[in-house]
């Protein structure tokens, strides 16, 4: 038997295995495929200088019971593929997103509660401004590279008040629809927290103008807090199955008879309140 020298052993060894690269003999490296879900949804919850302690936690503990309940594991399971993926975002200003519970498959009651689990292991500060647009932005780009697909990628936005820190608000909702990505609005009109100034008497009217779109979108607005825990039921039930609410037609963005909406009031409120406090 010959035995080869190093240098020949070597070329030996690389025309073997370009022999069979060109036979198509070589052996595949296994690429992860995307989960299939019904749904993929981002839960981007408000938590701006403007909610009080309890809010926050209110909020936190109305997904949780929410997630886990007979109503929303049921809708899960008459998917047609009976799973979904979910993420929990809590949101400021422009550049304040914290990701609290990241990507997580759901398809039973057991997954549910170990979602609810973490979301309700640990209960943050509030931050300061409100970016509606920061929060789109930033929800919209999780949906890449997730593990996942699905036909329908929702955005899940709630909050207190209207859009007043970074950019505007409509070009950051028309730059997620363009992705295909719906948008769904609980615009929260609860007046319990700091701040009273950045009220808007018709923050439903504001998200069913300038936050929301995409088909079926709708707005539920919540204005108590007595009613948060069956509003996420209601509104989760409706974005796992795909339906639009009974009263669709008082919901749905941009009706055609109403009046132009001023989508940029957050941002003069904003600077109206930056003038009385710089003067003397």
């Amino acid at each position: 038997m010959q035995l080869l020298s190093g240098g020949r052993a070597i070329q030996r060894l690389i025309f073997l295995w370009l022999t069979v690269l060109a036979t198509g003999m070589a052996p595949r490296l296994a690429v992860a495929e995307d989960v299939e879900v019904d749904v993929e949804l981002v839960l981007a919850v408000d938590v701006s200088r403007s909610m009080t302690p309890r809010e926050l936690e209110i909020q936190r503990r109305g997904y949780a019971e929410a997630i886990v309940s007979d109503e929303v594991v049921n809708a899960i399971r008459e998917g047609l593929v009976g799973r979904i993926a979910v993420t929990y975002v809590e949101w400021a200003g422009s550049w304040s997103q914290n990701i609290v519970v990241g990507w997580t498959l759901i398809e039973d009651r057991d997954d549910a509660t170990a979602f609810a689990a973490q979301l309700t292991a640990r209960f943050e500060n509030s931050l300061r401004r409100t970016s509606i647009s920061g929060a789109l932005d930033f929800s919209s780009g999780l949906f890449d590279g997730n593990g996942f697909t699905a036909n329908r990628r929702v955005i899940d936005v709630s909050g207190d008040g209207p859009n007043n820190h970074g950019r505007p608000v409509v070009p950051a909702r028309d730059d997620t629809l363009e992705k295909g990505i719906v948008i769904n609005g609980l615009p929260l009109m609860t007046e319990e927290g700091m701040g009273s100034q950045w009220n808007l008497d018709d923050l439903d009217v504001y998200y069913r103008n300038c936050v929301i779109g995409g088909p079926g979108s709708f707005v539920l607005p919540v204005e108590g807090w007595e009613q948060f825990p069956s509003a996420v039921r209601q509104k989760l039930v409706l974005e796992l199955a795909g339906r639009q609410p009974e009263n669709f037609r008082d919901l749905v963005v941009r009706i055609a008879d109403e009046e132009p909406y001023d989508c940029l009031i957050g941002e003069k409120i904003w600077g109206r309140m930056r003038d009385i406090w710089s003067e003397p």
